[in-house]
């Protein structure tokens, strides 16, 4: 009998028409549909007006990027605590750090320069193993150039997430979608150290915040220009930008060739690899998923 007390004290609570004051935003109303469970969309009543979004501090409506605490990033029924990729930044603002990332990124000119000259020898190495000769014209400065090569295209390691998105998160009170898609990348597959590369689309539903729009492509360039799977690369992206904004959802597709597949293997030069990660409103409800998938398909 209490609990039907008490469900009915809150239905009038709800009913209550003090609340159509506040008013609700229709932009977020469109992304339900008959069939969601409306207990998971973020009320955009909860936000402040519009009046005040001046007096609002950074830190109250974006993540953590701007102010690496190293707090994991726990999403209900998507990550937990036992989940390594769940901890977005390290209390370096490292995001999700190889065993000697750290190393690299402080390196001295001295030690910068040791690393390049230690990883041209291996390359030696792998030449002569080949049956090649590394001393004859054509490969004799070839493993200094593979070297600065492989090092330049893995230079995400030696970047900073906040440092990436740097002060690029303003507070605009805006709540629809923003897309940007067709972003070029390139990374290197981990397993055989070959380049895979595609497109990359990512859409946000803003809570308030949104981040400037080269930024996206920078986060994703940054984990690109590491060793990597596809599948993986996804995700990053997609948490990065949940902990930069804590936006009302995210959602990521990417789209690439691997040249594993092509060039070696089975060898199937053209067959593409389609990848996607849904963060809040993009995973919870269909409607809102089936709008960001049109839309990057124009």
């Amino acid at each position: 009998m209490k609990l039907i007390v008490r469900m009915l004290l809150e239905i009038v609570a709800i009913m209550d028409p003090a609340m159509g004051n506040r008013g609700t935003k229709r932009s977020l109303e469109l992304y339900q549909t008959e069939d969601d469970d409306v207990a998971d969309v973020p009320s955009l009543t909860e936000l402040p007006p519009s009046s005040s979004s001046a007096a609002v501090p950074r830190q109250k409506h974006g993540g953590g990027l701007g102010t690496p605490s190293g707090a994991m990033t726990v999403i209900s029924g998507f990550s937990d605590e036992n989940d390594p990729i769940a901890t977005v930044l390290n209390k370096h603002g490292l995001g999700w750090p190889a065993k000697s990332t750290l190393s690299r990124l402080n390196y001295t000119p001295e030690e910068s320069s040791a690393n390049e000259e230690k990883l041209a020898g291996a390359v030696r190495t792998i030449l002569e193993c080949l049956g090649e000769d590394p001393d004859r014209s054509g490969l004799k400065d070839t493993p200094k150039r593979y070297a600065r090569a492989l090092l330049w295209m893995t230079k995400g390691y030696e970047e900073r997430l906040c440092d990436v998105i740097s002060n690029a998160i303003f507070d605009e009170n805006h709540d629809e979608m923003v897309i940007v898609r067709d972003i070029d990348v390139y990374s290197l597959c981990e397993h055989h150290l070959v380049p895979f590369k595609g497109k990359i689309h990512i859409g946000y539903i803003p809570n308030r915040m949104v981040i400037g729009l080269s930024k996206l492509a920078r986060i994703a360039e940054t984990f690109a220009r590491r060793l990597s799977v596809q599948e993986r690369l996804t995700r990053q992206v997609a948490l990065a930008l949940n902990e930069a904004l804590k936006p009302h959802g995210v959602a990521v597709v990417m789209e690439c060739e691997h040249m594993c597949m092509a060039m070696r293997g089975v060898q199937k030069p053209g067959a593409n690899t389609v990848t996607s990660c849904m963060l809040g409103v993009f995973r919870n409800h269909a409607k809102t998923r089936e709008e960001f998938l049109s839309l990057i398909r124009r």
